[in-house]
């Protein structure tokens, strides 16, 4: 019997070692970029902060992780007042209505020691698609002024406008926008 419970123990033990660690996001730390054709003219330029959210990482298995992101549409900056009011208007992200974008995983294809597929459900503007985030781990580690682990993400992916009812003006200004994003998240305690 008491071998049974000290099988039993150990099992429990070693699920536990190798169980997924969770990471907080660091919104201080945490930024989305993106950029758009104009008109063949330009490209512009904008970019979100203010992310929160949840990172479930198994060091292990790394696909059977997760990411659990949010961020208000009005955190948005675009270097000028009268763009970033026409933006959040109805046109575009509706914020009145739809302030919040989500992203949450549903899948994780591993790609290389460092580099994953992210498959997830987008959600901007009350409109949910899915989207795949070219991700690549850039470090763990102890962080060195908070003393405990941490975790530093870069991932990429192109989505169209008018998949989120966003497609004003297009063809004319890009329909493709190119997003480009930085994490880093702490280990919760």
């Amino acid at each position: 019997m008491k071998s049974l419970i000290l099988a039993a123990a150990l099992s429990t033990a070693a699920t536990m070692s190798f169980a997924a660690d969770t990471y907080t996001l660091d919104p201080s730390h945490s930024q989305i970029v993106f950029h758009y054709e104009h008109l063949g003219f330009s490209t512009t330029y904008g970019m979100f902060s203010g992310i929160n959210g949840e990172i479930s990482f198994d060091q292990e298995d790394p696909a059977k992780s997760s990411v659990s992101v949010s961020f208000p549409a009005t955190s948005l900056l675009t270097g000028w007042d009268e763009r970033m009011q026409h933006f959040m208007s109805g046109d575009f992200f509706g914020a009145d209505e739809n302030n919040d974008i989500t992203f949450t995983s549903t899948s994780i294809e591993v790609t290389g020691d460092d580099t994953a597929n992210i498959t997830g459900d987008l959600t901007i503007n009350g409109i949910t698609k899915p989207v795949v985030l070219d991700a690549k781990l850039n470090q763990m580690g102890d962080h060195p002024q908070a003393g405990k682990p941490w975790a530093g993400f870069s991932a990429t992916a192109t989505v169209k406008r008018s998949d989120f009812d966003m497609g004003l003006y297009a063809p004319y200004v890009g329909d493709e926008v190119d997003i480009a994003i930085s994490i880093e998240a702490m280990k919760a305690d």
